[in-house]
């Protein structure tokens, strides 16, 4: 039976989560990972969802990478399911720290395209982790969908996980790179840039590749 906050032999750590001070709740996280008990397991998966500060979250995911992966995985896999958008990123983001590849089903099409972009992104980073030999071509097509989306963090996100997944990206950024969007056009140079010069910064790549576009060049 799953321990709930108010079960008198739960542990102090436990009921922390629930408490109205952040710096308790990550007290508690950094105990309940420190000392991994599976009966907790919902209950951090449970705050995760909704926990408000980012450094708690961050503790909470550590916490869970503690525990059995037995244990964890299916719970965590509900999570991406969740109407919650925080659910979705916050499990994703777990199962990318975790590494099983036995998660890898879950992450569908409908999460790297996630209309949520915090959840898109944790997707982006789970699937490059997550993603089966043999597979990664498909993903970058899948990811190249989404160049130009959103603002900077989220541009650079995707760019990232692009290239991660290092040549088999080619392809797939060069076809977007004569998109008639400017916008997709300038993300897939920029990304191509990244690719090819890891140490040059993504800033300057994006004001290289939108120079370039401005001239006529990628389309």
């Amino acid at each position: 039976m799953t321990i709930t906050e108010q079960d008198p032999a739960a542990p102090r750590a436990l009921r922390g989560l629930a408490d109205g001070h952040a710096s308790v709740r990550l007290r508690a996280a950094l105990e309940l990972g420190t000392t991994p008990d599976p009966r907790c397991v919902d209950a951090l998966v449970e705050r995760s969802s909704t926990e408000p500060e980012f450094f708690v979250r961050d503790m909470l995911t550590w916490a869970l990478t503690r525990h059995p992966v037995a244990t964890t995985l299916p719970r965590l896999l509900r999570e991406t399911r969740s109407e919650r958008p925080r659910a979705r990123s916050q499990a994703l983001h777990t199962l990318s720290k975790i590494g099983d590849r036995r998660a890898w089903p879950a992450i569908t099409p409908t999460l790297l395209c996630d209309t949520d972009d915090e959840v898109a992104r944790s997707a982006w980073r789970a699937a490059v982790v997550l993603v089966p030999e043999g597979e990664e071509a498909a993903l970058a097509t899948a990811l190249a969908t989404q160049l130009g989306r959103g603002g900077r963090e989220t541009r650079l996100s995707l760019s990232r996980a692009l290239t991660a997944l290092g040549e088999v990206s080619v392809p797939s950024l060069h076809e977007a790179a004569t998109a008639p969007e400017p916008h997709v056009r300038t993300h897939a140079l920029a990304t191509e840039r990244l690719l090819r010069d890891p140490d040059v910064g993504f800033g300057y790549a994006i004001e290289e590749a939108k120079r370039v576009v401005a001239l006529g060049g990628g389309g």
